[in-house]
């Protein structure tokens, strides 16, 4: 109990405002277009901006990580989150908007890698699929508030209002990271930045990480991009939602979101226990998560919110290799090994958030009314086709003998 009070929560809460930031702009996309006068491809940038800031800073952070610990890292980078969503909720141009959000990106990007780092350290190996998916689900909770939540906050206080009640909200917690988190266990004279780097080099030369990277990213960065905007656009113009009923639709995402981060992370476990490797059981998820995509983009129970919420049950799967690879390699790897990871990962979810909007745009435009709904269904089979062709990448090693473990 003192170790999940004293690790896991204040990592946990650093976890729910990243994820709430991540999403929002699903919710206050409608009102950044009417005050901002944005194009689908202007929405797509501004959001995914997170993403590339966040993405850039992953290798250095990987260094950062193992050289000063996961406590001094995030709780310095806090406080630029805390800034960006200042100047954020502040801004009075397009160029405001995109500073804030990408001082919100570089803010929070330590915010998932730091915590698996810490608890590679300070948890079993064997616990790391349940305590990663509890660390997950933490951000459910912030996905959550940054739906139906967000938007009653909105109505009382503005979404300016909002986003700064959420920096203080991220400046306590920058506080609670660096003076409760306890200092790492030594072991041994800190490692130069040359060993640094060579640990770097060995993972990417590693044959394992590039049969599990491309079907991580593929499946990550379209879940990414999908639920933290255009899930909220599709509902509105291809389901033809309300924006309250559209609201409540990404809170049943949000939720399923949570569960699946839970129980996906306990099968993990438990088959691992019996000797199932993490990794096969992401790829199978994974898979069900392609499927769920299947449905929305056919309109399969086009008035039912099952395929929405299997789409956020299963997306969560992308998240396993995480785990899977700590496995695999040695613990003074492990923050080098989830960031070289996340890097890829965030770079592809920029590219795929703002790469709909361009599809969506090019097709018919964003306010073409139900002629845009051919350049929805053509970008969300874009980003299914990436998915596909990365889980066959990932059977052919199986099929030419490479034993993934």
């Amino acid at each position: 109990m003192k170790t999940i009070a004293r690790i896991f929560l204040p990592f946990a809460l650093a976890y729910f405002v990243s994820y709430f930031f991540r999403v929002v702009n699903a919710i206050i996309s409608s009102d950044l277009i009417a005050e901002f006068n944005l194009s689908a491809d202007d929405l797509g940038l501004l959001t995914g901006t997170y993403f590339l800031t966040f993405a850039v800073a992953q290798l250095p952070l990987g260094l950062l990580l193992d050289r000063f610990g996961s406590r001094r890292t995030e709780g310095a980078l806090l406080l630029v989150a805390a800034i960006g969503a200042i100047w954020f909720a502040t801004g009075e141009t397009f160029w405001d908007l995109l500073i804030g959000r990408a001082l919100i990106g570089l803010g929070v990007s330590a915010c998932l890698m730091a915590a698996f780092r810490a608890y590679v350290i300070w948890f079993a190996h064997t616990r790391l699929p349940l305590v990663n998916g509890c660390q997950m689900a933490a951000g459910g909770l912030g996905a959550i508030v940054a739906t139906t939540p967000a938007r009653m906050a909105i109505e009382v206080i503005s979404w300016q209002g909002m986003f700064l009640v959420v920096a203080g909200i991220t400046l306590f917690s920058a506080l609670l990271i660096f003076f409760a988190v306890p200092e790492e266990p030594k072991r041994g004279a800190a490692p130069s930045f040359t060993a640094l780097i060579s640990g770097l080099g060995g993972i990417f030369a590693s044959p394992l990480f590039w049969r599990v990277a491309p079907l991580a990213i593929a499946s990550q960065a379209s879940f990414l991009s999908i639920q933290g905007l255009w899930a909220g656009p599709w509902l509105m113009k291809v389901d033809h939602l309300s924006p309250s009923a559209a609201g409540e639709r990404l809170m049943l995402i949000a939720a399923s979101m949570i569960a699946g981060f839970l129980l996906l992370g306990l099968v993990a476990e438990r088959l691992g226990r019996r000797g199932v490797p993490t990794l096969i059981v992401a790829a199978l998820a994974m898979g069900a998560f392609m499927l769920s995509q299947l449905l929305i983009i056919t309109e399969a129970w086009q008035t039912s919110p099952i395929p929405w919420m299997l789409f956020g049950f299963f997306g969560t799967a992308g998240i396993l290799p995480y785990a899977g690879l700590s496995q695999r390699f040695p613990p003074h790897l492990a923050g080098r090994v989830n960031t070289s990871l996340n890097v890829l990962v965030f770079v592809v979810a920029f590219a795929a958030q703002w790469g709909i909007g361009i599809v969506i745009e090019l097709w018919s435009g964003f306010a073409a009314g139900p002629s845009s709904v051919g350049g929805y269904h053509a970008a969300f089979g874009m980003m299914l086709g990436l998915q596909a062709t990365a889980l066959i990448w990932f059977a052919l090693f199986r099929v030419r003998g490479t034993n993934v473990r």
